[in-house]
Order: structure tokens, then sequence, then C-alpha cells
């Protein structure tokens, strides 16, 4: 059972305790901490078990309802974009008046969040930190400055850092890390003017999120 103080944090709009019990809640990495993430000090690496428990749980196993693998598949890929239920569910009844697949416009429409693409890009470590960027009014959008990380980015529109924010350590370091990595196939990244191109709307194959997204259509078409 969550403590006093854990349900105090599901109150307010966003999830606000540490990062990492969300990932030992869902199983596994969904690197909300950037670098760390991939180091020894992960907290899944760490303690590969649920949280609230002592120690990994020894003896028979749980059944588990089709209801709670549909609820958990929809809180991972919720709490991966850092987005609130409400912002969740919205985006998902926006999408799903669109013609073609409800899960794959789902994750698309994710994608192309302002927020995620300054993350894809390698501006951010990490989505919390690309949101940060954002909301400071340190990003633009074809030269105009946007602070809405929910802002929905089209195809050919150009993001990028402004200019005077460029040399801040941490997008400087970021960038250095994506140096080392692969970006996506769908954003074209100049690495010097800390910017990038969206050249198309992602599709499934191209979104690097292991997720069961049909599962989020059945729960939220019950």
């Amino acid at each position: 059972m969550p403590t006093a103080q854990e349900e105090a944090r599901v109150i307010v709009a966003r999830y606000t305790g540490p990062s990492c019990k969300l990932c030992r809640r869902e199983g596994e990495k969904l690197f909300l901490k950037g670098t760390r993430c991939l180091t020894e000090k992960c907290g899944i690496e760490r303690k590969a078990y649920a949280p609230g428990q002592h120690g990994p749980s020894p003896g028979r196993r749980r059944k588990v309802s089709e209801y709670n693998r549909q609820l958990r598949e929809k809180q991972k890929v919720k709490r991966t974009y850092g987005l609130s239920e409400g912002q969740f569910r919205s985006t998902f009844d926006r999408v799903r008046q669109l013609p073609g697949v409800a899960g794959e416009n789902l994750l698309a429409a994710l994608e192309m969040r302002l927020d995620n693409i300054v993350y894809r890009m390698g501006l951010a470590s990490s989505r919390k930190g690309a949101r940060q960027l954002v909301r400071h009014r340190h990003v633009e959008v074809d030269g105009r400055v946007v602070d809405v990380p929910s802002y929905q980015v089209r195809p050919n529109q150009v993001v990028g850092v402004t200019e005077k924010s460029r040399d801040q350590m941490s997008v400087r370091a970021s960038l250095e890390a994506l140096s080392r990595g692969a970006p996506v196939s769908w954003i074209t990244i100049d690495t010097k003017k800390a910017s990038g191109t969206v050249t198309e709307r992602p599709t499934r194959d191209a979104i690097p999120i292991v997720a069961q997204e049909q599962l989020i259509v059945e729960l939220y078409s019950k």
C-alpha cells in the first residue's frame, strides 16, 4: 500500500517522487534520469523488484489479469513521456478520431510533442530536462520561442535552442553524448547550431520505444 506521502504526491498534477520507483514499478528502465540510467547507479539495477517490498517476493506468483496488463502498459507509456493522466487521456481522445491505427497514432502524437523532440534531438539528457528547457524559453520553433511542452511539431519545422542559450553546459553535454549514439531517423540534427529538422511524422517502426500500444487502446475503449 502507498504511504500517505506517496498518495499526496499523486494528488498534484505531476508525480514528484523518486523517478527510479516508477521504473521499478514497471519492471523496466524508462530512462527518466538521462545518462544515470546507463550506469550502475540506476535504481532498477540496484533493486530489481517493485517498490514497497522488502526484497524480491519468494514463493508463488500472482496471476495477472488482462485489465492489469492493460493498466501497466498505459502507466509505462504515460510515465515514459512524463504526462499526467489527464494529458495522456486527452491525447488519446484526440488521435482516436484520426484515420489509421489508434495505438500507432497515439505514439506518433507523443513523439511529436515539443519536449520529446528536444529530447530526441539530444538537447537534453531526459524528457524532464527537455521540458524544463522549453518552459524556461530556451527553445524555438522556426525561429520563434515556444514555451509549451505539449506543442505538436509538424514535419519540416526546425526546432532548436535559442542563440543566447546554446552555450549552456547542460545542452553542450547532451549534444556531446548524442554524438556517441544514434539519433532517430526522422530528425536531422545540426549539432553546431543546436537545432534540427523534423523530416516526417514517425511511423511505428521508427519510434524506439518498447510498448504494446494496442493494450492501451483496449483499456480506454471499455
